[in-house]
């Protein structure tokens, strides 16, 4: 069922909307000549003071919908109804230290278990049908900076899963599970230089190679405190077997301090699923200096007869990767303003970095608050950061949930203490442009033009959906889940929700007739991050609910 759940009409069975993460629907029913008829159906509450960030992605099986929320909460919910059916909300304790808010991402599904992670780094698997836990095992040390928000990905049987915390100078990793017992099967660190494992029976651990080989592109000590956090989870392709996991920035930011590519960061890691082993890794931002991470999620489709992977990077850059093998067949911008490179070289898959685009040394050139300091585009927060993107067959398109900011950014000296921030750099983001930040861009992968585009006053924050009906639906941080022409990106319809929408919809059908979803609730990192641009939003109110629409009758 998981294998074919991008096909399956009457369900949402994984994050991504299928494991290859398209985010796209076959369904019809609602479509270009009918769409300004979708009304609500139901909406469902969180409830409670805590709400923050809502960046769920719903699941839906088997008459329930599954929804994580803030603060480590899931629902089961009644489809029909909207009613509420249980509520599971993990005890957290007091010292959590999620970089980028309170957020969770969403759930897997596996036989009667749903499983989410938990912002203290604990993994937990309840009854579909009760909400009681049947199993849960912590990751690492929420005291240390790890934590989880993305969404687990169910991968030949196999519990695949990440850690965030990379601000924290955690060692990023990826890890499979067996999903009905949580037992560990294997262990596999992101950042060059840490031993992999393996578990038998018993729990005890096998060694199962080192990652990479010590020393080779990250210099001294800094590997064991690397980052390369695998915080948004990741996607798996049936067809090539592989599952393939998008890797953080390497700690701290000070680029300076770690001469040397510093692999296996910022970049697309492609892995047995069974094994853990690495297959390939592609790294889009060598010697990262700006935070631009690698961890946005890789998108298989066909193009030309091959299979293929497309991913829209924080650095600003859109590549398109052979999913099987690893080699770069394109790369090109997809916002108007990249200052740390002037293009990607396609016979060595590197960036052509412009040198003067990196934040100097602190520890040479004029003494200051801001020595070294420089403009670079796009910001850290990245021309695409965690709204996920969705590809649609029917089209040929990727639709981009993209940013247009840049960022006054500079280098400052710093020492790896457990639990403490590890930047070891300062920051200002600021809009480039005065009548939008946020684009959604639809994209073609064959020549890296830019089809259409619909401009938002506001940053991007929700992520994208296609379907066979011609329809694109994103959220905006003002409220609105939106409707477009997939073709030519005009609007079609939209409805305020009440609060901001950060989060990806979803639709099913149930009885004949198609649905569609989203989570609200404004949050996410814009408004703790954002510089000026969060003064610019911060009129927005908090919110946590799930909407629920269909086309009212004739």
């Amino acid at each position: 069922m998981l294998d074919n759940a991008a096909r399956d009409t009457a369900n949402v069975l994984s994050s991504g909307m299928g494991a290859q993460g398209q985010r796209y629907s076959p369904l019809n029913q609602i479509n270009r000549g009918n769409v300004a008829r979708l009304v609500p159906a139901w909406s469902f509450s969180f409830g409670g003071e805590k709400q923050r960030g809502q960046e769920s992605q719903p699941l839906v099986y088997n008459g329930k919908m599954f929804v994580t929320a803030s603060y480590s909460r899931i629902f089961a919910i009644d489809l029909k109804t909207g009613a509420k059916l249980w509520k599971y909300e993990h005890r957290l304790p007091e010292a959590i230290m999620p970089c980028c808010d309170v957020v969770n991402r969403g759930a897997a599904l596996y036989d009667n278990l749903v499983i989410f992670g938990t912002l203290d780094a604990q993994l937990v698997a309840l009854d579909q049908e009760t909400g009681k836990i049947v199993w849960k095992e912590k990751v690492d040390d929420y005291a240390a900076g790890y934590s989880m928000t993305a969404a687990p990905l169910i991968a030949k049987g196999v519990l695949v899963t990440g850690v965030s915390g990379g601000e924290f100078g955690v060692v990023g990793r990826v890890e499979g599970r067996n999903p009905r017992t949580g037992e560990l099967l294997w262990s596999r660190p992101m950042v060059e230089g840490h031993m992999g494992y393996r578990y038998d029976k018993d729990g005890n651990a096998i060694e199962n190679g080192v990652t990479g080989t010590v020393n080779e592109s990250w210099p001294g000590e800094l590997w064991k405190t690397g980052g390369a956090s695998t915080w948004m989870g990741g996607t798996y392709d049936a067809s090539t077997g592989l599952a393939y996991i998008g890797t953080g920035n390497p700690a701290p930011w000070n680029s300076h301090l770690r001469p040397g590519d510093n692999l296996y960061s910022s970049s697309t890691v492609a892995l047995d699923p069974e094994t853990g082993v690495i297959r390939w890794a592609y790294q889009s931002t060598p010697n990262d200096a700006w935070d631009f991470d690698g961890a946005n999620e890789f998108v298989t489709f066909d193009m030309n007869g091959q299979r293929l992977g497309g991913k829209a990077d924080r650095n600003g850059f859109f590549y398109v990767i052979d999913a099987k093998t690893g080699k770069l067949q394109n790369a090109f911008p997809f916002v108007r303003k990249i200052t740390w490179a002037s293009g990607i070289d396609l016979e060595t898959g590197r960036p052509k970095f412009i040198d003067a685009g990196r934040p100097g040394d602190p520890t040479k050139g004029t003494a200051g608050e801001k020595s070294g300091a420089v403009f670079a585009a796009p910001a850290f927060l990245g021309a695409k950061n965690q709204q996920p993107m969705a590809y649609s067959p029917q089209t040929g398109l990727f639709y981009v949930p993209a940013n247009e900011w840049g960022m006054e950014i500079w280098n400052e000296p710093i020492t790896y203490k457990k639990g403490g921030a590890f930047l070891g750099a300062g920051f200002t983001i600021k809009p480039l442009f005065d009548d939008y930040i946020g684009a959604l861009r639809a994209v073609d992968p064959k020549t890296g033009k830019i089809v259409w585009e619909a401009k938002n006053n506001a940053p991007l924050w929700g992520g994208v959906m296609a379907t066979a009906g011609g329809l694109v639906f994103h959220g905006t941080p003002e409220g609105y889940l939106k409707a477009l022409d997939a073709k030519t990106g005009k609007e079609l319809w939209k409805f305020q929700t009440g609060s901001g929408v950060v989060a990806p919809p979803i639709t099913w059908e149930d009885g004949g007739t198609q649905y569609v979803a989203v989570v609200s609730g404004w949050g996410g990192a814009v408004p703790l991050w954002g510089g000026e641009v969060a003064k610019k939003v911060n009129f927005l109110e908090q919110g946590g609910s799930v909407w629920v629409f269909k086309l009212a009758a004739k």
